[in-house]
Order: structure tokens, then C-alpha cells, then sequence
């Protein structure tokens, strides 16, 4: 299951306290303040992790809380520094403060670390003040405070293509075919109501992350349907695969569909209209072989200067899925020559 938005707390640690202490032995004649520096708070930080695709392991535990700092001690010991709380996030991760409504930052390669609340500085000991005005001092510095923040975590699917179209043109059947993610499938709209990833295995060595977008509807872009919930997943997508049901069960105008659902892309975000698409017939197995030439000629002549090249597949049969991967792969990597199975 894909949870794309949490609720975290978080607080760092506190800093601690310096030392006031004299010092005076026997074998130390010009004993004086020796009082050491508080350690420093934790940091609470997030951490980009390529092998996560959820924030489901944030939803369970919400709380993150960063160890303080130690206070200092005698013999100019220097209080021990609070460990850091580091938190795991799935690579795509949006980090918004909700009280502030700010945006602190975006994760979206590995490795990659945001400190969302940082620790409080250690205090000074008294040793800190000594001087040759004030040989004596009896004064100290309490820790710096904790930060805390409540976070709200979005996460932007980041996908090498994105499956979009109307719901019920057989977009989870298609992935299921494409790769093994195993999506869930029904013969009713709406099945899809959290994105899925799924990774496709080519031959070579080559990879690719396909993301199926749960059903668009007109007025999608204001809200409508699932709307904005998963319009967010295709920013991140850098080829879209659009879907079209051939013979949709309610006789609509594959032509039409297409327009409806470009239209929302673009009312959405512009920059979503610019990227490329791949536009695929998809339920050839549905029409009968003696009739396919003829509905695709009509289809083509009804979408007219739609932009992006044409595939026809059945993603309930496999028919045409291996070539449909290769004319992907190609999209992705222009300059690399294709792979192509015989």
C-alpha cells in the first residue's frame, strides 16, 4: 500500500548545561575553574533512501525526538554531545512546516540530508570565563532549546514513465503485465485508489520505473474525483504513457477521452502538457481482428495532431507489451540504440 502523505512531530535536543567547579590539590598549587562546556543537542534530520517508496513506517510513529545534549563536569570534561534522531524518507519527499505553511526543503536523491530541527548549543562552564580580571568566576551558561516542529511529508512518485487515462482503461491490468508489481484489478472504475509503482526488467541490464496514477475525470485539475491527490505523481514522471480503451464499456469517443484528460494535465500545471507522451490503443484483444485496422484508422483520424508516438497492446493478453517496453525505453534514451526481442 502506498501512503504518500504523513503527520510527523519532531524536537531536538536540548543543550546542556555548563559546569561551575573549582579545582585546588596538592600537587596543583594554581588550581582554579574547571568546569567544563555542556554537549550539544541532537539534530533531527531526514535522510533520502532509494530502497523506500512509502511513508507508511512514519504513519505507526509519529514522534521523533532527538537525545539532549549531556551537561558538563569538573576537570574541564566536556559534556557528551546528544545523538542525532535521523529519519529515513522515501526519495520525492516534499518537507512543509505545518505551522509556519513553509516549505523547509525536497529530498530527492540518495544520501541526501535535511536537518528539520537542530539542537541546542551546549552551555558554557565556568572555566570558559576565566581571565586575568576574573581568576575566580562562579558563573556558567544553561543549554540552548530544543526545536520543534510539526512536519507534513508529501511524497511526488519519482517514475521514469507515468500511466495516465480515464478510469477503468486498464492501466493496473497494464502494469500488472508490464512488471510484477501486482496492483489490484476489478471490472469497475475507480479500482486504483493509491498510486503503484512497478519496476520493468529489460533485457541488457535496463531498467525502468513505471508509476500507475489512479484515474483521472474531467475537473480533475480543480479537485474533482481524486484530483489533486495523485495529479502531483505525474510532475516527477519523465515520459507519459497515455492509455486509451479502445471499446470503453460506456461508448465513449476514445478520441474524446484523450482530450478530456490532456485537458486536465495542462489546466493543472503547463509544464505537464510539454512532457513527452506515448499514446497506447490499449484492449486490442476486445476487438476482433478483421475490424482493428479500420477502428484505428478512425481513432487516428479523430485525435488529428495529438503529439507523441502510437502503440497498440493488450495489457489482459501481453500482445504487443514487449515492443510497447522497447518504443519506451527508446523515449527514455534517445541517444542509445534500441534492444529489440525477436
Amino acid at each position: 500500500m502506498l501512503i504518500d502523505t504523513a503527520k510527523i512531530f519532531v524536537r531536538s535536543g536540548k543543550g546542556g548545561s555548563g559546569c561551575v567547579s573549582m579545582r585546588r590539590e596538592k600537587y596543583r598549587p594554581r588550581g582554579g575553574p574547571d568546569g567544563g562546556d555542556g554537549g550539544k543537542g541532537g539534530d533531527v534530520i531526514l535522510v533520502g533512501d532509494s530502497s523506500l517508496n512509502t511513508l507508511i513506517s512514519l504513519v505507526p510513529r509519529p514522534h521523533f525526538r532527538a537525545e539532549n545534549g549531556r551537561p558538563g563536569e569538573g576537570s574541564s570534561c566536556h559534556g557528551r554531545n546528544g545523538e542525532d534522531c535521523v529519519i529515513p524518507v522515501p526519495l520525492g519527499t516534499i518537507v512543509l512546516d505545518v505551522e509556519e505553511d513553509t516549505r523547509l526543503g525536497d529530498i530527492d536523491t540518495n544520501g541526501q540530508k535535511l536537518i528539520v530541527a537542530r539542537g541546542g548549543e551546549g552551555g558554557f562552564g565556568n572555566e570558559h570565563f576565566k581571565s586575568s580580571t576574573n581568576q575566580v568566576p562562579r558563573e556558567s551558561t544553561p543549554g540552548g532549546p530544543w526545536e520543534e516542529r510539526t512536519l507534513r511529508l508529501e511524497l511526488k512518485l519519482i517514475a521514469d514513465v507515468g500511466l495516465v487515462g480515464l478510469p477503468n482503461a486498464g492501466k493496473s491490468t497494464l502494469l500488472g503485465s508490464m512488471s510484477r508489481a501486482r496492483p489490484r484489478v476489478a471490472a469497475y472504475p475507480f479500482t486504483t485508489l493509491s498510486a503503484n509503482l512497478g519496476t520493468v526488467e529489460l533485457t541488457g541490464h535496463r531498467r525502468m520505473v513505471v508509476a500507475d496514477i489512479p484515474g483521472l475525470i474531467e475537473g480533475a485539475a480543480d479537485g474533482a474525483g481524486l484530483g489533486h491527490d495523485f495529479l502531483r505523481h505525474i510532475e516527477r514522471t519523465r515520459v507519459l504513457l497515455h492509455v486509451l480503451d479502445v471499446d470503453p464499456m460506456d461508448g465513449s469517443d476514445p478520441a474524446e477521452n484523450y482530450r478530456v484528460i490532456r485537458g486536465e494535465l495542462e489546466s493543472y500545471e503547463a509544464d505537464l502538457a510539454s512532457k513527452p507522451e506515448v499514446i497506447l490503443f490499449n484492449k486490442i484483444d476486445l476487438v476482433p481482428e478483421d475490424l482493428r485496422q479500420e477502428m484505428f484508422e478512425q481513432i487516428e483520424a479523430d485525435l488529428g495532431d495529438a503529439s507523441g508516438p502510437r502503440w497498440i497492446a493488450s495489457g489482459a493478453t501481453g500482445e504487443g507489451i514487449p515492443a510497447l517496453l522497447e518504443g519506451l525505453w527508446s523515449c527514455l534514451h534517445p541517444d542509445k540504440a534500441p534492444h529489440w526481442t525477436g
